[in-house]
């Protein structure tokens, strides 16, 4: 579980302070997926980022009651001059993990072959966004956090055997996932909200919430 109490954040831009969050109160549950809808602009990151714990609030509080993931595409923690086999290892240690098991599980699903024991740097985007995915899933969570859907690759059976892997770590677990595309939402998520003006607003269904994405797109 995931609650939001009274939680409030806001950036200044240099020309004007820039509202995430204003006073929101909200709660994430085990086994209820949510998809999040905003625009492009509005804070989703910062969004998934506080509930990671990677960003505090300005006020209020947010409590945390589960295993929660690090978010899709997240680079910290990863050293660009080691290999994925280093920073597999490295990571597994933080999380109490089997170093042997986290190690062979990315080097089976994100199969970048040689890459693999090269250093991250060499990397082209896909290749990370394989390596991280495979990271995340390598470590089992209640929560996990996705922020603009799944990675980005032309690799069909990477992206078929990923998405297996996903689907039966969500029969177990639970996801949080932000877009600003409705359809990104579908396949994942039984319930939804959207962001807007610094508030989030919760549906029991991604139809209700799609309604209020569109007016407030068109308004």
């Amino acid at each position: 579980m995931i609650e939001f109490d009274n939680v409030s954040k806001s950036f200044w831009t240099g020309t004007q302070r820039k509202v995430i969050l204003d006073r929101a109160s909200f709660r994430v549950e085990l086994g209820n997926s949510l998809g999040i809808l905003a625009p492009n602009g509005t804070g989703k990151t910062t969004l998934i980022n506080m509930m990671a714990g990677l960003e505090q609030p300005d006020e209020g509080t947010i409590t945390r009651r589960s295993r929660i993931s690090f978010p899709l595409g997240f680079m910290g923690g990863i050293v660009g001059k080691h290999t994925a086999n280093e920073n597999a290892r490295y990571v597994a240690r933080l999380y109490n993990l089997d170093p042997d098991y986290v190690e062979s599980f990315c080097r089976w699903l994100a199969d970048i072959g040689e890459y693999f024991d090269r250093p991250m740097s060499t990397y082209s985007a896909g290749m990370k966004s394989r390596f991280m995915f495979a990271l995340m899933l390598s470590l089992e969570f209640d929560i996990y956090l996705v922020d603009e859907g799944m990675p980005s690759t032309t690799d069909v059976a990477f992206n078929e055997k990923a998405g297996a892997i996903l689907q039966d770590r969500l029969m177990k677990g639970t996801m949080v996932i932000v877009s600003h595309l409705p359809a990104t939402l579908e396949k994942f998520c039984r319930s939804a909200a959207v962001l807007m003006n610094g508030q989030l607003y919760m549906f029991d269904s991604l139809e209700e919430a799609r309604r209020l994405y569109d007016y407030q797109a068109h308004s």
